[in-house]
């Protein structure tokens, strides 16, 4: 099960941050912190996954920006790898090219692709063209 995702720049700031199973506030903070040193700590020639307290990083690093999944024990490392190379891959194709202010100034159309992708801790869709149809549903209506 999928605990948290997390999109960070290199200076550790979190940018975005989505959790799937309750975390009190000023734990979560803290807990962000810790997780994010950890991942950016690392060096490239080591492993994308790492042991951490009672859950699993996952974490892949594009360009200036990264993109962190906290995950249970249980779940399959590789599949949260591509599950985070979807995601970015959704995110290009909406965005033209993914750029870090880009998520910032719409992080409600983020939001929504993940909602899409993952409900309730588990990964329901990695289509991009269904995960993709209600932004493009909204914008024609916007437009329209």
């Amino acid at each position: 099960m999928i605990k948290f995702l997390l999109m960070v720049n290199q200076q550790g700031q979190t940018r975005l941050s989505r959790y799937f199973e309750p975390v009190e506030l000023n734990r979560r903070a803290a807990q962000e912190a810790a997780v994010v040193r950890c991942c950016l700590s690392r060096n490239k020639e080591q492993c994308s996954f790492v042991e951490y307290q009672d859950f699993k990083l996952v974490y892949r690093q594009y360009a200036a920006l990264y993109v962190v999944v906290g995950v249970s024990h249980t779940e399959n490392e590789l599949s949260i790898f591509e599950l985070i190379q979807n995601f970015v891959e959704v995110l290009d194709r909406y965005f033209s090219r993914v750029r870090l202010n880009q998520i910032m100034f719409h992080l409600d159309s983020v939001h929504i692709i993940l909602d899409e992708m993952i409900q309730n801790g588990h990964i329901v869709e990695t289509n991009k063209n269904r995960i993709l149809a209600p932004l493009t549903a909204i914008n024609k209506m916007a437009d329209g």
